[in-house]
């Protein structure tokens, strides 16, 4: 399995903390930052993870910014990209069950690092239930 991750100033104390989970795990996580305190602007780091989920080049992505809803946005621009944004594992379980999503958006000013990864571990533990899902999923597209 292969992740992308990235993530803003808010964000990258809990990037690192799910990275090394998901190595720990043995999963192959391609980081693109950002890596420290200092203000930068969350759609760059948003359209790289979101290109590699677009291009299959990863299995998933997880972007993590302050309320996570920019990077929410940013992902849900390209085509083929479905992040749901995740704060709780429930939440996590049902984006994948209901949306199939293939991008989780963690809002890293609420959570804690710890839940972070439990949100993360409900959304990879979960299996896209199809059916009248596929069917609604079918009509989110634009022309």
């Amino acid at each position: 399995m292969k992740v992308a991750i990235a993530c803003d100033h808010a964000g990258y104390e809990l990037k690192d903390y799910i990275k090394n989970n998901l190595k720990q795990q043995n999963i192959e996580v391609v980081d693109y930052g950002t890596n420290g305190p200092d203000s930068v602007d969350y759609p760059y780091f948003g359209h790289k993870v979101s290109l590699d989920v677009e291009s299959l080049k990863v299995d998933f992505g997880i972007l993590i910014c302050g309320t996570a809803n920019g990077m929410a946005m940013t992902a849900n621009k390209h085509k083929g990209v479905r992040c749901g944004l995740c704060w709780t594992p429930e939440i996590a379980s049902l984006t994948k069950q209901h949306n199939n999503a293939n991008v989780i958006a963690l809002p890293a000013r609420f959570i804690s690092k710890e839940e972070g990864w439990k949100i993360t571990e409900a959304y990879m533990n979960a299996e896209f239930e199809g059916g009248r899902h596929q069917n609604r999923i079918d009509k989110m597209h634009c022309a």
